[in-house]
């Protein structure tokens, strides 16, 4: 096959994992940076220009976007989609899981466990937000924030009055969500892949941090998962129309809650701590997921 890695960074560990595992698997890759690429949209004959040279001929395009250049690089992909090119995260899925109001509010639909999240856009009263979530200690989260960006723990009911306030006046969108004390500070990483979870991984905050992410000083370790745990992960991807994802859960008292679902999950810190080729397995689904959809697509032109 013949495999486009969407990515600006070639030298990324999950971008040069895919372009070592495809090319080991015998295909042909190419690492794109979307912000150089531009379209001609027209009726006949969609097409995508990249550095002056028409992109054609691809089988697969992977997209691993950036969370700063989600609206551009959703369009790159809808792009690819219009030319008949099978995209392992496709366009809607991507814009509806990088909106973390209207992702928690699919899978709350769906019936998933969630932290009890309050958002609103003009709070007369602080406090009412407040205890909608239980009160004090409780997160405050930005919509835009990324890997723990924009991710504050108010302990205190002043703490959270002075951030919401703060916030507010900067015109900033946020969630306030209840604190899951009995998390420990640890949260769940579990990597779907099509319709199931091919690796996990516990995610601890390092020492004075309440954030988990390894991008914040965390650590991981090899987790197995529980039977509900590894239903939740799937029906959380599913419901976001994902083929790969990570899904971040909290283990809690009335089971996994939700935090997020993550379409362009990393691979270094899993293949770290549970020793899976974790970019191979992606890697052999999507060439299974080709083989389906050539014939389809065939039959949709004929």
């Amino acid at each position: 096959m013949k495999i486009g890695i969407l990515s600006r960074n070639p030298g990324l560990y999950s971008t040069s994992r895919l372009v070592e595992a495809a090319e080991q698997r015998g295909h042909s890759v190419r690492v794109i940076d979307i912000l150089k690429c531009y379209m001609d949209i027209t009726s006949s004959k969609p097409g995508i220009i990249y550095k002056d040279e028409k992109l054609e001929g691809f089988d697969a395009v992977i997209p691993r976007i950036g969370a700063s250049v989600t609206s551009y690089g959703t369009a790159v992909i809808r792009q690819f989609e219009m030319m008949g090119v099978y995209c392992l995260t496709e366009s809607i899925p991507l814009g509806r899981s990088r909106d973390k109001l209207r992702a928690l509010q699919l899978l709350s639909r769906k019936g998933l466990g969630l932290p009890v999240t309050g958002f609103a856009h003009d709070v007369g009263n602080t406090r009412r937000l407040i205890k909608l979530v239980g009160g004090a200690p409780l997160v405050l989260k930005l919509l835009e924030g990324t890997q723990g960006r924009g991710v504050v723990l108010a302990e205190t009911i002043k703490a959270a009055e002075s951030v919401i306030d703060a916030f507010q006046e900067l015109g900033a969108n946020f969630l306030v969500q209840e604190f899951i004390k009995e998390a420990g500070g640890s949260d769940i990483r579990a990597f779907v892949i099509g319709r199931r979870v091919y690796a996990a991984m516990q995610r601890t905050a390092a020492e004075g941090e309440f954030r988990s992410n390894l991008h914040r000083g965390g650590s991981a370790e090899l987790i197995k998962l529980t039977p509900a745990e590894r239903a939740t992960a799937v029906k959380a991807a599913q419901t976001m129309g994902l083929k790969v994802a990570g899904v971040d859960m909290l283990r809690s008292s009335r089971g996994p809650l939700i935090m997020e679902v993550n379409s362009s999950p990393g691979l270094g810190g899993i293949e770290e701590a549970t020793g899976k080729d974790v970019a191979g397995k992606i890697i052999e689904f999507l060439e299974e997921a080709v083989a389906e959809h050539k014939p389809r697509s065939r039959r949709t032109k004929g």
